[in-house]
């Protein structure tokens, strides 16, 4: 019966059932400053679970983005800070904003790539290649800052976090700019079909003559320029740079993703119900907090959730067998 309520109603009726509720029992859910506050936490979640989407369509796992998020936070906080009381004349603002910046997405892709490589052609597991990165990465983080949290930035590193056009949060402008481009790639470019057909039958891809193995570690890369992506963001809503910074981000990525319908064992799914499934975990989260819900049930919620939407998606996959 659960089964079917899910096919019929679907992740949006889910998320309609979940405001309603969460409405009737808590009079703070449905404000503006509550509801905009869900959307730039959703936001963080959606960049990363967009990176995680093209891991997980390729019937693989990253469990390091979390990690990776703090140690391209801190190495952005660290390159700012040791560059800020320099002058560099007209190049003041490329240099002190825009290297920092660059390095994180730089640190976040490459460690991405590490990730991608030894899964790929070390043909490492990927849940214990990005374990052990998750790992590596916290400790990097843990070292780049000296144990030390590092905070006061300037408006132009901050702004993608704390910045809005219009009046609209850039935040969550550039979430959706994100998803768009990533649908864009995943339905209408080759790399695009590539992604699928590797999750979908790797063995058939390898026959048609496409390299499987650069497939693959291109979604890592991806998933780590998100993590890149969304250091700069997290710098701009907190203002702080910690090295603990990002933790359980992994947990939320993959239940966004994998709530959106995405199967975990790969070759179907869309970016655009990674969004919805990021709103529901952010709007059920929210709701905990509103009604004072310790964080070690929401934790045991959230991975409920996880492990329900994975057993209907191995349901589905055994009834088109």
């Amino acid at each position: 019966m659960f089964r079917g309520f899910i096919a019929r109603a679907g992740i949006i009726g889910i998320l309609v059932v979940s405001v309603a509720v969460l409405s009737v029992l808590s009079p703070h859910f449905l404000t503006v400053n509550n509801l905009t506050n869900i959307l730039l936490q959703v936001a963080i979640t959606t960049i990363i679970g967009v990176g995680m989407t093209f891991v997980i369509l390729t019937g693989g796992i990253d469990l390091s983005v979390g990690a990776i998020v703090a140690l391209a936070i801190v190495v952005m906080a660290v390159v700012h800070k040791a560059l800020a009381p320099m002058e560099f004349g007209v190049f003041q603002w490329p240099i002190v904003i825009g290297l920092p910046m660059l390095l994180a997405l730089l640190t976040g892709t490459l460690t991405g790539l590490v990730n991608g490589v030894m899964v790929a052609r070390a043909r490492v597991p990927a849940f214990i290649m990005t374990l052990g990165m998750m790992s590596m990465a916290r400790g990097g983080a843990y070292i780049v800052s000296d144990n030390q949290t590092i905070s006061v930035f300037p408006d132009g590193l901050t702004f993608l976090g704390d910045g809005r056009v219009g009046g609209i949060p850039m935040l969550i402008i550039a979430s959706l700019v994100i998803v768009a481009f990533a649908a864009w790639v995943l339905g209408r470019t080759i790399f695009g079909r590539y992604v699928y057909a590797l999750g979908g039958n790797r063995v058939a891809l390898r026959l048609s003559g496409v390299n499987a193995a650069r497939v693959e570690m291109s979604v890592y890369a991806i998933s780590g320029l998100a993590c890149g992506i969304a250091s700069i963001a997290l710098l701009g809503r907190l203002n702080v740079a910690q090295p603990v910074a990002g933790f359980g981000y992994e947990l939320d990525a993959i239940a966004a993703v994998i709530i959106g319908g995405t199967s975990i064992f790969g070759g179907e799914g869309k970016v655009a119900n990674t969004l919805l499934g990021a709103l529901l975990v952010g709007i059920i989260r929210n709701g905990l907090n509103l009604l004072n819900v310790s964080p070690n049930v929401q934790l045991l919620a959230i991975g409920s959730i996880i492990v329900a939407a994975v057993f209907l998606d191995k349901l589905r996959d055994s009834a088109r067998a």
